[in-house]
């Protein structure tokens, strides 16, 4: 793999024409379209690789692209390069989007004359199941947790609040000890958070959270920042008393998940079990939408097929005439 100060050298070595171009590109879609800043980090990176191929491949202008270095740059993505290991399909799908996103801008804003990238077809994926942990595992994983320890009460915490709330990841370390003190206060209104594309909305709190929450706010959080001299106002902290990042909040999931024989638990299949619970247990498809922060309920319909799923396994495993 390629050392950071090397694909600094590389990354310098892109023209500026290239540069300003990407430039240009990114702040139209992270101030014109709203995107989260998430979004649009992915979006530099796919793209910033994209410049490196064509700069290596000589091309110095948005207008000396042509459509045979576009699908180079493609080729490469499933191959793996010198530098760069093949990316999963998701991955690949993604980074063809955002190149020929790029080529689209670029002739919109009449710095090229032609679409290079016009033809490009996004791989189609096989649509992926969310996976659900059992309610028995997740309460086998949220047992587990030493409440005695600050690192234990806050993992608690975060743990609780992420499989009953759903929300993502990156809307649990936003939340700051303001936030959380709202919530508690008034019960009606329950926790604001901040989602994608700074949309916000309100999620209930419910008992198990709370208790976690609260047991943290008093014996765990102001022992972690006992040694610190400096203040946060973020709700989850790590030991040198600095915000959770998004890395180290994935991480404690995965460990936490590991220590009771949970393999691949991500923070997301929190939010995935949040969901397919919720309808197993009779909730309605709008209020799952809502509590999920999608946009569009066909996005929160795949966890419809959840249910179904586990319906017709049940079945085939149970009924004597399925198999």
């Amino acid at each position: 793999m390629m050392t950071s100060e090397k694909r600094q050298t590389v990354v310098n070595e892109v023209p500026r024409s290239l540069q300003r171009w990407l430039h240009s590109y990114l702040a139209q879609v992270s101030v014109e379209r709203g995107l989260s800043a998430n979004t649009t980090a992915a979006y530099r990176r796919d793209l910033t690789r994209y410049l490196e191929y064509l700069a290596a491949a000589g091309v110095a202008h948005p207008l000396d692209v042509s459509e045979a270095a576009v699908i180079g740059y493609t080729h490469t993505l499933t191959t793996g390069d010198a530098t760069h290991r093949p990316l999963a399909p998701a991955s690949v799908a993604r980074a063809v989007v955002a190149v020929r996103n790029l080529h689209t801008f670029a002739l919109i804003e009449n710095i090229t004359t032609t679409n290079p990238a016009g033809t490009l077809i996004v791989p189609k994926l096989g649509r992926r199941l969310p996976k659900a942990l059992a309610i028995a595992e997740i309460q086998a994983l949220l047992d587990a947790i030493e409440r005695e320890t600050p690192v234990g009460l806050r993992d608690a915490a975060l743990l609780e609040l992420l499989y009953g709330t759903g929300m993502r990841i990156s809307e649990a370390i936003r939340i700051d000890i303001d936030d959380i003190m709202r919530a508690f206060a008034d019960d009606d209104t329950g926790l604001r958070v901040i989602g994608k594309g700074d949309k916000q909305r309100i999620l209930p709190l419910g008992s198990y959270a709370r208790a976690a929450i609260q047991a943290y706010l008093v014996r765990g959080r102001p022992a972690l920042l006992e040694t610190a001299r400096r203040s946060t106002p973020a709700l989850f902290v790590n030991s040198r008393s600095t915000r959770l990042s998004r890395q180290s909040a994935w991480g404690i999931v995965q460990v936490r998940a590991e220590a009771v024989g949970l393999t691949h638990v991500t923070p997301h299949s929190l939010r995935h079990s949040f969901a397919t619970h919720l309808l197993d247990g009779g909730a309605d498809i709008r209020v799952v939408q809502e509590l999920l922060g999608h946009a569009c309920v066909t996005t929160t319909q795949i966890y419809t097929l959840v249910t179904v799923e586990q319906l017709r396994q049940v079945y085939v495993s149970a009924h004597p005439r399925a198999r």
